[in-house]
């Protein structure tokens, strides 16, 4: 991979990073409850998912994916539930301040909320497969280009996602009355239920 082709793929890496999505929300909402570091751990998730699929477009699973509607139809539904079910119970949130003792989410469980809210979106298995083989030389060995896309990807992705997370842990300092709480716990309860509803309405090609 040139200097010039892995430089265009960088800027793709930001402009699909950036672009708000499941991702972010749930770097915002871990932040803004827990702090960064709790957001870490689940941005760590959302990398560890991330691998999973560009695994599968690297071994030509993307394709299989992308022709099966019955295996397209059963992942998106799943993701879609679990996106619900996180906004409900975001929604359904104790109004309780963010200096009070509230228990701290586990390590384990905030690492396979970040898993499970990428791995469960069959569209970004079926963008990555459409990107990334335009940027891989195929007279080239694959296993060094793909390595170099997996570092770009999940190091983008990761800069970005501690950016949204940490702007929603300083956000939080000013969050500490009853009723902003209660909004900010609908405000994202409905953007999980959003996120979840159109994943669930979606095609492959929109």
């Amino acid at each position: 991979m040139t200097l010039a082709v892995w430089f265009g793929f960088l800027l793709a890496a930001i402009v699909i990073a950036v672009t708000p999505g499941p991702g972010a929300v749930i770097s915002m909402s871990t932040g803004l409850r827990h702090g960064y570091g709790t957001a870490l751990v689940t941005i760590l998730g959302l990398q560890a998912a991330l691998l999973t699929q560009l695994l599968i477009v690297a071994l030509g699973l993307g394709a299989l994916l992308a022709t099966s509607e019955m295996a397209f139809s059963v992942i998106k539904f799943l993701g879609a539930a679990y996106l619900l079910w996180l906004g409900i119970q975001k929604w359904r949130s104790p109004v309780v301040p963010l200096d009070a003792n509230v228990p701290a989410t586990s390590c384990k469980g905030a690492f396979m909320q970040g898993i499970l809210v990428n791995l469960t979106n069959p569209k970004a298995v079926i963008f990555i497969g459409a990107l990334v083989p335009q940027f891989v030389d195929p007279a080239q060995p694959q296993a060094p280009q793909y390595l170099v896309i997996a570092l770009t990807l999940c190091l983008t992705d990761m800069l970005v996602m501690s950016g949204y997370a940490l702007t929603a842990a300083r956000l939080g300092r000013w969050l500490r009355d009853p009723r902003s709480i209660r909004v900010q716990n609908r405000f994202f309860g409905g953007l999980f239920v959003s996120a979840g509803a159109l994943l669930a309405i979606s095609s492959r090609s929109s």
